[in-house]
Parts: C-alpha cells; structure tokens; sequence
C-alpha cells in the first residue's frame, strides 16, 4: 500500500481537483484506490457518486477507532476507487486529537490496519489551513504532494506555512518510529503569464538540493476541462482523453494528470501506459502488477 497525502497549509489551491482525478485515473488503471476526505468542507465526497454509502465515514474511523470496511468505506461509481466520506459535521475531530495522547499519530495507526491492506494506494485530501488533522495526514504518508498555483501569495505560504509544518513535524517525531516523508511540489493551474514562469523558476533554485522538497517537472496547465470534468463528477482523463482541437499547444487533461501520476511513482507507468482511451465508455483497465 501507498499512502499519498495531498496537503498545502492554503485553501483553494487544488486539492481536491488533484486527489479526485489521480484516484480516478489510477482505478481505471486497475489498482485497488481508497480516497480519505479530512476536509471538514467536504467536497471531495461529492466529488463522484457513490454506488454504495457506507453508515460511517471519517469521524466512525478517528473517533471510534472503526476501520471495519462495511462500517466506513463508501463506493463510488467508478470501479476500484473508493472512499471515506467526511461526516464531522460538529468539526469535534481536531479537539479530540488534540487531546488524545496518539492524536497526531493515531491516522497513521489506523491507515495500516489489516483490514485495509487491499487497497493498493491511499489518497488523503486534506484542509487547506494548519490543525492536528493536517499534522496526522503528513505523519500517516509515505509521501506528500503539494498542489500551488503561481502566484506570489501561494508561493510565500508554501515557503511559510507547508515547509514549517514539515520541520515542526521532523522535530515532534524525533523520538517516534515515525517519519516526516518527502514532500514533491507540483505547480497547478499554471498558464503562460511572465509573472508565473518567473515563479515557477524560482521555486524550483529555491529548492534545489532541498531533501526535503521534491519540485515536480510535471505540472497541471490552467484547463476549463477540470472545472468542466469536475461539474459532471468525471475524472478528466475520461472528460478530455485527447487535446479537442490539432492547433493546441497545452496537452490533453488526460495527458497531464497522468504524467503528474507516474512521476509521483514510477511503479504506476506501465499501468497507466497500458490503458486506452474510451470517453463513451470510461477508461480500459489495465493490467497491474503487484
């Protein structure tokens, strides 16, 4: 199992967007896929609809400790890809944690238990501000990835808020078998403004060398189609499997969530090399080897 957390300590920056189309892109690749929605503004579990709703969600899973499947996993209609919904309506969770003895360690406890090591990835989508469930969500991953758009107020959070949480973190653990995980930085929405490419450009001296922070080389481009897949709850390598039009110069949807996907792990390629275009249909699954 793979644990991915998507987190950024600012809101609106696409983690939602990001965590529902690599889940959707890597079921259709054939791997076993659970989305975890630690948002309290819960739009990643009305993202796709579900087949199957579960009577629990995230709060039966940290609050209970319940990791029983039937009790807090959802299906959604796309076959592989479920989810656990967000249902702390009373936003009771953070208090908890925090005054839990295990509260920013107990997600990482929970995520390896038995009855979930048949999923082949989880996703973690996170909220977009710094809280204990933030903290647990980074603690609970193998990796991190960090969705930015280029702009200056986004590139200065990043700088302040992500990466301190993540040296806050390595100092917290330092007594823990817990690890803080690397951290890859992919640029979001980017469009072709000199504004953006300059901080772009920057971001990527910044860290140069930084073992903390991984700067992606794949990038989500500004599409109308991710906001168009996501009004129909697709995935958008089903909504824009190829560019719509010859002259084109930005890639199709589908090309570029799935770059961002095998550059996240390289294990994913041949899977997702494998499958075939149907937009009438949804994607071919592949074949996985495990």
């Amino acid at each position: 199992m793979r644990i991915i957390s998507v987190i950024c300590s600012k809101g609106g920056v696409g983690k939602t967007t990001t965590t529902a189309n690599l889940g959707g892109l890597l079921a259709d690749a054939g791997y076993q896929v659970l989305m975890v929605d630690l948002d309290t503004q819960p739009s990643l579990s009305s993202y796709y609809r579900l087949r199957q709703t579960a009577p629990g969600g995230v709060y039966e899973l940290i609050a209970q400790n319940d990791t029983r499947p039937e009790r807090i996993i959802s299906r959604t209609e796309i076959d592989g890809l479920d989810i656990v919904i967000s249902n702390d309506q009373q936003g009771q969770l953070p208090q908890l944690l925090l005054n839990a003895p295990d509260g920013r360690f107990r997600l990482a406890h929970l995520l390896s238990a038995e009855s979930l090591a048949s999923y082949d990835c989880v996703l973690v989508d996170t909220q977009g501000a710094r809280s204990v469930m933030l903290e647990s969500a980074v603690l609970a991953a193998d990796h991190t990835l960090s969705p930015i758009p280029p702009d200056m107020l986004s590139a200065r959070e990043f700088a302040r808020g992500t990466v301190g949480l993540l040296d806050d973190l390595k100092t917290m653990t330092r007594y823990t078998t817990l690890t803080v995980p690397r951290l890859s930085l992919m640029f979001n929405r980017v469009d072709e403004t000199r504004d953006g490419k300059d901080i772009v450009n920057q971001l990527r001296e910044l860290y140069v060398g930084d073992e903390r922070i991984h700067v992606m080389d794949s990038q989500l481009r500004m599409l109308a189609a991710f906001r168009q897949a996501s009004s129909l709850g697709e995935p958008i390598h089903r909504f824009e499997p190829v560019k719509p039009y010859a002259g084109r110069k930005t890639p199709a949807g589908a090309d570029l969530i799935k770059a961002i996907a095998m550059e996240l792990n390289p294990e994913w390629a041949s899977a997702i090399d494998a499958m075939r275009s149907n937009r009438g249909n949804g994607e071919e699954r592949g074949h996985v080897c495990h």
